[in-house]
């Protein structure tokens, strides 16, 4: 359950980010509203997460996550362009997500 909670933490966060951008600098009131109320959902949701998992790994998929997330979203969204490298390293945080949750027992202690 704390790896579905993480994940649904990270989509709303990314979303938070979103509208962080959409708000011009908090001077789109609504917008900024809105990112107020999803990153407030997000941490709660990273809240429900670190009662039973390490709050390292827990953050550690968080930061990633929202990083890769953010990423693609900026390319696909906002048409911000990706090199090659920026692909990579989001292949390369994709991939120590499903190393943590995979191989490591770190997530589960």
């Amino acid at each position: 359950m704390n790896w579905m909670f993480l994940a649904i933490g990270i989509a709303i966060e990314i979303l938070a980010s979103a509208s962080l951008m959409l708000s011009d600098g908090f001077t789109k009131i609504g917008y900024g509203l809105l990112t107020l109320a999803f990153f407030g959902v997000a941490f709660y949701f990273m809240s429900l997460v670190v009662r039973t998992m390490p709050v390292g790994i827990a953050y550690s998929v968080w930061a990633g996550g929202g990083i890769a997330g953010v990423t693609l979203m900026g390319a696909v969204f906002f048409g911000q362009s990706l090199d090659g490298y920026a692909y990579l390293g989001i292949g390369l945080i994709i991939a120590g997500v499903i190393v943590l949750n995979a191989l490591s027992t770190a997530a589960n202690s």
